[in-house]
C-alpha cells in the first residue's frame, strides 16, 4: 500500500490542535462495520469479503492470530459484550456465524431470510441485532440459543445499524434512500425517523456520538438528472440530531467542498474517538481519509483537520477503546493499518488475508473501484459508484440516450451484449466511457481504440482486459422466496409464464430467461416501453434483460418507472406488446409476480453449460 501521509496543514499546527486522547470514555453503543475491537482493546476482528473469512488480530503484537472461514461475502462483525466471542453477517449465504476469537473457530450459525449486513450486540452480549438488506428487516438473535427471537420490518433495504448505550434503541439506515429510523427495542416500533433527500443513496453505516444526541452517516448523493455536467455523484456525511420533539435537524456536509476544491469519492465508513472530539471518514473511491474536529455548536458540526492517503479501496475505520490508535481496513490490499491518533502516522501494517482473486482479477477490481487516474480525472465517480459489488444503485439516470435504469452485473458474462440498447458487445468497449465526458480518464489503452460493436478492443490493454475479467465474475444468488421450492402461487405463475397464452418465454428463454447471449447476432425487441421514455434516442427496441434476481432490483424496465413487477404486466404493458397479460385476472398477475420473485431457484450455470452457451471470461 501507499504509506505516505499527506497533511493539508503544517504539522506544528496539527499537533497544536490535536487533543490528547488518553482518557477512557464510555461509548454510545455500537455501530456496524467490517471491523470491530473487543472492549478490552486486545483483539480486532476484520471480515474479508473476497476471502469469505474473518481475521483475528492481536493488537499488542499487531500479529494475525487466525483467519476463520465463514462463507461467501461476510460483511458486518461484532464482538459480544465484553467477551472475545463475536458474530459476522454472511451476506450471500443468509447466515449469521458465531465465532470464538481466542480459539479461532466457528461455534454456531443462525439462518436468516436474506442478505444479512449490519450487526450489533447489546452490552451484556446476550442479544444481537442484524439488518437484512433484502427485504428490509431487523432480526433479534439470542446469543446463547442462537435462535431468532424477534423479527420486525423497518423499511426497505436496511444496512446501517447502531445500538444506543442503554440498549433501548436501534438506529438504522436504508441503503438506497439514506433514511434513518429510530427503533424502540421494547416493542420493535419505529418511534422517529429522519428522511434523506430524494437524491440520497448508498448509505451503509451509521455512527452515534459517544456523548451528544448526534448520528453520522456516510453516503452519496445521486443527481440522476445530470448525465455528465460537472458531476452528478457527490460524497456526503449527513449528521442527524437524534433529540426527540420539534426542531429536529438533519444536515448534509458535502465532502467534496469540505476542504477547498478537494474531491473525494464513495464514502464508506466513519468512526469517532471515545472522547467524541475527532471524526474519521474513509473514501473507498479515492483511497483517502479525512480527519475532522467535532464541533459542539449544532451548526458547523465538523471542521477539517487533515487528510491521509490510504491503500486500495478502504472500507472500514475503527478507533481503539483508549482512543490512542485508529485502524483502517484496505479491502483490496487485504490489510489493516494502525495509525497513531495524535500524530496520524502509521504504526503497523497487518496483512489479514491473502489475495484470493488472482493478479488479473485483483487488478480489474482495483480499477473498477477507483475514481483516480487512469479511470477518472475528476475523482468524483468510479464504476462502483453505480455498481457497488456488482449490484445496481437503485436509480434511473437521465443519460444522453434517454432514461436508463441501472442494471445488476450478475450473470453478465453469460448475457452479452451489454446495456439496455445492446450498444456494447464487450466490457472493453467501456474504454469509451472512461475516456468520455462521464469519467474523463486517461484510459487503459495507449493510442486509438475501436468503435463499440466494431473490431474488438479486447487484447489492446492488459489493464482493460483485467477490468473486463473482474466485471464478468458476478454471479446470482438464489432467491430467498424459493428456499423451500416454488410455492403454489409461484407454480401457477410459472405455468402462465411459459404458456402460449402470455408468450413471456418468447424472449425470456433459456437458463438465464433471456435471448441475449454472446453471439455475432444481436436480438432486440420493441415491447412498447419506449413510449414512456420521451427522451429515448436509441430505442424503441431493447436488449432482453435476464429475469434472474428481479425480486430485489426494483424499479423495472429501461425507464425505471415500473415500481413493482405487477406494474410491468399492467400499467406499463401497452397493447400487450410486452407479453399478453391484459386478459389475466388479478390473481394471475399476482401469480406471475410470485414466480418472478422466486428466480433463480436453482443455479443456472449447469444448464447454461449443458446448452452450449458461451461464457465471456474477459
Amino acid at each position: 500500500m501507499r504509506k505516505s501521509v499527506r497533511f493539508f496543514q503544517p504539522l506544528t499546527i496539527l499537533c497544536a490542535i490535536c487533543l490528547l486522547i488518553n482518557i477512557q470514555h464510555a461509548n454510545a453503543g455500537q455501530s456496524n462495520s467490517l471491523m470491530d475491537i473487543s472492549t478490552d482493546g486486545k483483539l480486532l476482528a476484520c471480515s474479508n469479503r473476497d476471502n469469505g473469512s474473518v481475521s483475528i488480530i492481536d493488537l499488542k503484537s499487531h500479529k494475525i492470530l487466525s483467519e476463520i472461514k465463514v462463507g461467501k461475502h461476510p460483511e458486518g462483525v461484532s464482538f459480544l459484550g465484553k467477551t472475545h466471542l463475536l458474530v459476522t453477517a454472511v451476506y450471500d449465504e443468509d447466515l449469521v456465524v458465531f465465532l470464538d476469537a481466542d480459539a479461532g473457530k466457528q461455534i454456531g450459525q443462525t439462518e436468516v431470510f436474506d442478505e444479512p449486513y449490519g450487526v450489533v450486540s447489546t452490552k451484556d452480549g446476550k442479544k444481537i441485532f442484524v439488518t437484512l438488506d433484502y427485504p428490509g428487516r431487523i432480526v433479534e438473535i439470542d446469543t446463547n440459543s442462537k435462535k431468532v427471537t424477534r423479527e420486525f420490518s423497518s423499511g426497505k433495504h436496511l444496512r446501517g445499524i447502531a445500538i444506543s448505550n442503554d440498549d433501548q434503541n436501534l438506529f438504522t439506515t436504508e441503503y438506497y434512500t439514506a433514511l434513518v429510523r429510530q427503533i424502540d427495542l421494547t416493542n420493535g416500533s419505529t418511534i422517529d425517523e429522519w428522511p434523506g433527500g430524494s437524491t440520497d443513496n448508498l448509505s451503509r453505516q451509521i455512527t452515534l456520538h459517544p456523548h451528544r444526541a448526534k448520528a453520522y452517516l456516510p453516503h452519496i448523493r445521486s443527481r440522476i438528472t445530470v448525465a455528465h455536467g460537472a458531476g452528478s455523484i457527490f460524497p456526503i456525511v449527513s449528521i442527524v440530531d437524534t433529540k426527540s420533539g420539534e426542531g429536529k435537524r438533519r444536515r448534509k456536509i458535502p465532502m467534496d467542498s469540505f476542504q477547498g476544491a478537494r474531491v473525494t469519492s464513495n464514502p464508506w465508513d466513519t468512526a469517532i474517538t471515545p472522547d467524541g472530539k475527532t471524526f474519521f471518514v474513509v473514501f473507498a473511491g479515492t483511497d483517502d481519509l479525512y480527519v475532522c474536529n467535532v464541533i459542539d455548536d449544532d451548526y458547523r458540526e465538523l471542521t477539517f483537520r487533515a487528510s491521509l492517503r490510504l491503500g486500495h479501496n478502504p472500507r472500514a475505520v475503527r478507533v481503539a477503546p483508549n482512543g490512542k490508535t485508529f485502524y483502517v481496513y484496505n479491502a483490496l490490499d487485504f490489510n489493516v493499518v494502525a495509525y497513531d491518533t495524535r500524530t496520524l502516522r502509521p504504526q503497523a501494517i497487518i496483512d489479514v488475508a491473502s489475495n484470493p482473486l488472482g493478479e488479473e482479477i485483483l487488478l480489474g477490481k482495483r480499477l473498477f473501484y477507483t475514481a483516480l487516474q487512469p479511470m477518472s480525472s475528476r475523482l468524483w465517480i468510479s464504476c462502483a459508484s453505480c455498481h457497488p459489488d456488482g449490484q445496481p444503485d437503485g436509480k434511473t439516470w437521465h443519460n444522453p440516450e434517454g432514461l436508463r435504469n441501472t442494471q445488476s452485473l450478475a450473470g453478465m458474462a453469460w448475457t452479452h451484449p451489454i446495456h439496455w440498447s445492446a450498444d456494447r458487445d464487450e466490457v472493453q468497449d467501456f474504454e469509451h466511457t472512461i475516456r468520455g465526458p462521464l469519467m474523463q480518464g486517461n484510459g487503459l489503452v495507449r493510442g486509438r481504440i475501436n468503435p463499440s460493436l466494431a473490431a474488438p478492443n479486447k487484447g489492446l490493454s492488459r489493464a482493460l482486459d483485467a477490468m473486463s475479467a473482474y466485471s464478468n465474475t458476478h454471479k446470482f444468488t438464489l432467491s430467498p422466496h424459493a428456499k423451500k421450492g416454488l410455492n403454489p402461487s409461484a407454480e401457477r405463475g410459472r405455468k402462465l409464464f411459459f404458456s402460449k397464452q402470455t408468450q413471456c418465454a418468447t424472449c425470456h428463454t433459456g437458463p438465464f430467461l433471456t435471448d441475449s447471449v454472446p453471439s455475432k447476432k444481436f436480438i432486440r425487441h420493441d415491447v412498447g416501453t419506449a413510449v414512456d421514455n420521451p427522451g429515448e434516442e436509441m430505442g424503441p427496441a431493447y436488449d432482453t434483460p435476464t429475469l434472474l434476481g428481479v425480486y430485489r432490483t426494483a424499479p423495472y424496465l429501461s425507464h425505471g418507472k415500473a415500481q413493482t413487477l405487477e406494474d410491468v404486466f399492467t400499467k406499463y404493458n401497452h397493447d400487450d406488446k410486452h407479453g399478453k397479460t391484459s386478459q389475466l385476472s388479478k390473481q394471475d398477475i399476482s401469480d406471475l409476480a410470485e414466480y418472478l420473485k422466486a428466480l433463480p431457484y436453482e443455479d443456472p450455470i449447469p444448464k447454461a453449460k449443458a446448452a452450449g452457451l458461451v461464457k465471456v471470461e474477459k
